[in-house]
């Protein structure tokens, strides 16, 4: 027997559709929705949904999982397929980690868990909202952040832009310098987040016995030397992303944290007896192969499960070859400005060593080479000696002209083959090096490699 469609009209405001079977839930949602200066459409059936959409303009969809003729993932699925702008919300039962995350595997926008709280309940509606006013990654902003015209960065960017209308959370994979941080500030800008603070974060860099309290704050006399209380990373992130940048390097520990924070959305501050709502869309990145880490048991697979609803992988830029001439133009452009100077122009016989060259640092190194090549040039023009490409001369050729370059040589080396060794992973470099990595940095800075 059909339910009867609920309908409140308010003029002009923005219409949003809740579908579920259970009468109560449906009332709540619509006073709570109302009261924000909504219109109100109800439904509880699948039938009734299509229904309704078929007939009005919605700016969300908000639907059960569970429907007496179906369930929430068919209406997600039907919503893609008819109306791909229409974001679509499912409510799902509490620790039904699975549920949810397969409606965001299908495009769901976000999710909320039964018993709905009224204010994530509001946080999502108003994200939703704002879809509208975003900018398509075509944009001129958006095309000045993330050049070239090869088919491995058109896939980027269109993927982008169909990610950033999304909550789900993205796992951003690539090689060191290939560009994973910026793709992140992409995703958040794009979005109806880009508002809201965007803080990225270096899970490597952080003391394992600090991790908690960096990531969930701390409670005043928690601990020796907590004068204060102090939010942490996503109490800074609430309401925007965090990203959480070599996400693989965190300990076990703290991927169980983790895992509890993505999942519930709260957080407890380290001395805390009470739970405190965060509203945040979490990005992640890594050079590793995180499923051979999951199946070494250093990486938890229900952390990946959670993590990786969406991957997003970064081309190596010798994948992008023909994009050098464009990306070293604009990097040669901003340097140029930053340093007062008419930039210059790359000789055919540059171009020639960058095409050729295999950047093992991605953008990154290409950034480092234009920048020393900008301080060594004579003239108007950068010439293939002014690169100092290491492929432009033998390998046991060198440049020392006195002690410490010599040995900054052999350090400068030594770092290089820690990080081939690790695969580009400088926590497990500076581990294999004796140093900390603190340290590491350092030394990497000080010969003017890639930061």
């Amino acid at each position: 027997m059909s339910l009867k469609i609920q309908r409140r009209r308010r003029g002009e405001a923005n219409r949003i559709l809740i579908v579920d079977d259970e009468a109560d839930i449906r009332e709540l949602i619509d006073l709570t929705l109302v009261r924000m200066g909504l219109e109100v459409d109800c439904a509880g059936s699948l039938v009734e949904a299509r229904t309704m959409l078929a007939s009005h303009r919605y700016q969300l969809c908000l639907t059960d999982m569970r429907l007496p003729d179906g369930t929430g993932l068919d209406l997600v699925r039907h919503v893609n397929e008819v109306m791909a702008d229409l974001p679509v919300a499912v409510m799902t039962a509490y620790g039904s980690t699975e549920n949810a995350v397969a409606a965001l595997k299908e495009g769901a926008f976000d999710y909320v868990t039964k018993p709905v709280s009224l204010d994530q309940l509001r946080g999502l509606v108003k994200l939703a909202l704002e879809l509208s006013g975003t900018e398509s990654v075509s944009g001129a902003n958006a095309e000045a952040r993330l050049l070239g015209d090869s088919p491995a960065m058109q896939q980027v960017r269109a993927l982008i832009e169909r990610v950033a209308r999304s909550q789900a959370p993205v796992h951003i994979t690539g090689e060191s310098g290939s560009g994973k941080e910026l793709a992140a500030q992409l995703i958040h800008q794009l979005g109806a987040r880009r508002d809201r603070a965007f803080v990225p974060v270096n899970c490597g860099a952080i003391p394992e016995n600090l991790m908690e309290s960096e990531f969930f704050g701390y409670r005043r006399g928690a601990f020796t030397g907590a004068n204060e209380d102090r939010d942490g990373f996503f109490q800074a992130a609430n309401g925007g992303t965090l990203f959480l940048d070599e996400v693989a390097d965190l300990s076990l520990a703290m991927q169980v944290k983790l895992l509890r924070v993505i999942q519930e959305k709260r957080v407890r501050k380290v001395g805390a007896t009470t739970e405190e709502d965060v509203d945040v869309r979490v990005i992640c990145a890594t050079h590793q192969d995180i499923k051979a880490l999951v199946n070494e048991g250093r990486f938890r697979q229900d952390l990946f499960y959670r993590l990786n609803v969406i991957e997003l992988r970064m081309p190596a830029l010798r994948e992008c070859h023909e994009d050098i001439p464009l990306l070293a133009t604009h990097i040669l452009d901003r340097l140029a400005h930053a340093a007062g100077i008419r930039p210059p122009l790359l000789s055919l016989a540059a171009l020639k060593e960058l095409r050729t060259h295999p950047f093992p640092g991605n953008v990154r190194e290409l950034e480092n080479i234009l920048e020393r090549a900008l301080a060594l040039m004579d003239g108007s023009y950068i010439e293939a000696a002014d690169l100092s490409l290491r492929s432009s001369r033998p390998e046991n050729e060198s440049t020392a002209t006195t002690l410490q370059d010599k040995l900054d040589q052999v350090e400068r080396q030594m770092i290089l083959d820690a990080l081939q060794e690790a695969n580009n992973n400088r926590t497990a470099a500076a581990r294999l090096l004796g140093v900390t990595f603190r340290s590491l940095r350092y030394r990497m800075a000080r010969l003017g490699m890639n930061e």
